[in-house]
């Protein structure tokens, strides 16, 4: 089993080369053996073209060695016809008689199809190994597929005496500076892992975000913001068409370049009904980042997966309080990020949702 997870260690890493270019897809990476010996591999490169294992088999420079070979791959072989063939059909026509798999692939059109296909024809099938990274890797497709709705990360910037921004009643007041060039880049990167960015009508009014990628290289996620009654400005930046945006409403709007109104029945709870169309859009994960009262809704509902809390060694003395993450029970501390600065030390918490 030590060779087993030494080869399912080098698929998570090749899989991770397709992380910008794969989503909606999962990343997919896949090793063939010989002998104890590597003789090809490859990982799904981009949407809609071959997946890892028909780069992996491709690789192999005598294709007569793959009838006595293992192939490693990190999530269950498709067994269905979409933008490419069935990987189980591939398997079964070179003949590879043993294949080790990381983890079941919970898309209703595999769901174990492909393990047992392969099983019915004779092929060796190993599940579960690096069964837990295997699952983190694409943990967004994975909270997709299982409960039908992008996987949802919280993130918000504290003081040392436990505020999020002075008490502000106009856009012309400027917002409480809580980030050092260190974590702001941070913030970014996390952008560009996301297809989806939201914030409520208050940050968006008060703080004129832009939501883009700019400290960071990387595509910016498509900017999503709530406005019942349209109250932003047209001159605000989430307005100024420069990245796809969906506005959350209550009123009749016009769509116009890159920018969609979504209308709401705000006499039922919205977030799900965002959440619904975040999910038949295919963004397969959001990161909110504001403000109080929209975190608190999400945590009230259980409707997230991970808390993202950057806590700096500023003071603010009075203003606004976060949401209340003691409110929520099934919380568990993943790892704590300590970065010193000339500005103010800051460290990032990151907690993780635990599904019973």
């Amino acid at each position: 089993m030590q060779d087993e997870e030494k080869y399912m260690m080098r698929c998570l890493t090749l899989a991770r080369h397709g992380a910008s270019s794969v989503a909606p897809n999962p990343m997919v990476g896949a090793v063939v053996t010989h002998n104890g010996r590597v003789i090809g591999e490859g990982y799904h490169r981009r949407f809609g073209e071959p997946h890892a294992e028909v780069n992996a088999i491709a690789s192999v420079r005598d294709e007569s060695l793959l009838r006595n070979a293992t192939l490693h791959v990190n999530l269950e072989p498709c067994s269905h016809y979409g933008k490419t063939p069935p990987c189980t059909d591939l398997i079964l026509r070179k003949r590879i008689p043993r294949v080790v798999i990381g983890c079941p692939d919970p898309y209703p059109e595999v769901a174990g199809r492909g393990i047992s296909i392969l099983r019915e024809a004779g092929v060796e099938v190993i599940a579960n190994v690096l069964q837990r990274e295997a699952f983190a890797l694409n943990r967004f497709f994975m909270t997709a597929q299982m409960r039908q709705r992008p996987y949802i990360i919280l993130k918000w910037a504290q003081s040392a005496d436990g505020f999020i921004d002075r008490v502000r009643s106009h856009p012309s007041a400027k917002p409480a500076q809580l980030s050092t060039p260190v974590t702001r880049r941070i913030v970014h990167k996390l952008r560009s892992e996301v297809s989806a960015i939201l914030v409520g009508t208050q940050t968006a009014w008060l703080d004129n975000p832009s939501l883009t990628v700019r400290h960071w290289a990387g595509a910016s996620p498509v900017r999503m913001f709530m406005d019942r009654h349209l109250r932003i400005p047209s001159t605000h930046h989430l307005l100024d068409g420069a990245v796809p945006t969906r506005v959350f409403t209550g009123q009749d709007a016009g769509n116009r370049q890159w920018v969609e109104y979504i209308r709401l029945d705000f006499s039922q709870p919205v977030i799900p009904q965002m959440l619904l169309h975040i999910y038949k859009c295919r963004f397969h994960s959001l990161l909110v980042e504001g403000g109080a009262r929209l975190h608190q809704s999400f945590l009230e509902a259980g409707l997230w997966d991970e808390l993202q809390v950057e806590t700096v060694s500023i003071k603010l003395g009075d203003g606004v309080r976060p949401a209340d993450i003691h409110s929520s029970h099934a919380i568990e501390k993943k790892q704590t990020m300590y970065f010193p600065s000339s500005e103010c030390d800051s460290e990032i918490s990151i907690y993780v949702r635990k599904y019973l």
